[in-house]
Parts: structure tokens; C-alpha cells; sequence
């Protein structure tokens, strides 16, 4: 057992759209993320994903509506359901999801990480 400080973990890392994994359980990942500009529009279909708002303004573009969420407020996208996140200024998002999950899902794109990384 070891506590994690997830503002300093924060300070580890600069770049967007880049989760870095702070914490397993479960079979199920604990990521943090920094996010700015448009994501791409993509689902996972096997996997639900939540996200936690630690600082800023995420827009969850859906097909048929957008929700925002603040700073502490979370959502959690059913496995199946296609989404493109958007962050009009940087946002720190906590993740919470199965291992197996892709980071855009089927979908390949330049922001695709295959990689995983653990802080």
C-alpha cells in the first residue's frame, strides 16, 4: 500500500490526451490526465469509463447532447456509447476504468496512446 498525492502527480507530466495510471484495482485502472483542445469521436465497446473533473471544464460531446462537468463533478459513459470530449482550457480528469480498455477504443487516430504508463 502506498498513498498517492495526486496533485504531484499531476506535476509529473505536461503533455495532453497522454493517461498516466497511478493506481490498480480490480482489474480496473486509476488514471489522471491532462486534456486540452478536441478529442476524437470514439466508443468502447466492452468497457464503461468514468471521468472525475479534479480542475477545469470538460464538454462530453454525445450524438444527441453534450453534458458539461466542473470541478468535481463525474459522468460515466455505458460501455457501447460513442463520445468526443472537448476542453476548451487544460482540464485534470481522473479516470477509472478496466485495463483492457483502449485509449479510442477501435477507433486509430494521431492522439491514440497505445502505450501505457505508470507514475
Amino acid at each position: 500500500m502506498k498513498k498517492v498525492n495526486i496533485s504531484e502527480k499531476f506535476e509529473l507530466f505536461d503533455d495532453h490526451w497522454s493517461p498516466r495510471i497511478i493506481g490498480q484495482l480490480n482489474g480496473q485502472e486509476v488514471k489522471i490526465a491532462k486534456v486540452k483542445g478536441e478529442f476524437v469521436w470514439h466508443d468502447h465497446a466492452n468497457e464503461d469509463e468514468m471521468f472525475l473533473i479534479i480542475k477545469g471544464t470538460l464538454k462530453l460531446e454525445f450524438r444527441d447532447h453534450t453534458v458539461t462537468l466542473n470541478e468535481g463533478e463525474m459522468l460515466v459513459i455505458p460501455k457501447g456509447v460513442e463520445h468526443k470530449p472537448i476542453a476548451d482550457e487544460e482540464v485534470h480528469l481522473l479516470l477509472f476504468e478496466p485495463a483492457s480498455t483502449q485509449h479510442t477504443g477501435e477507433v486509430v487516430h494521431e492522439l491514440t496512446k497505445n502505450k501505457k504508463d505508470l507514475i
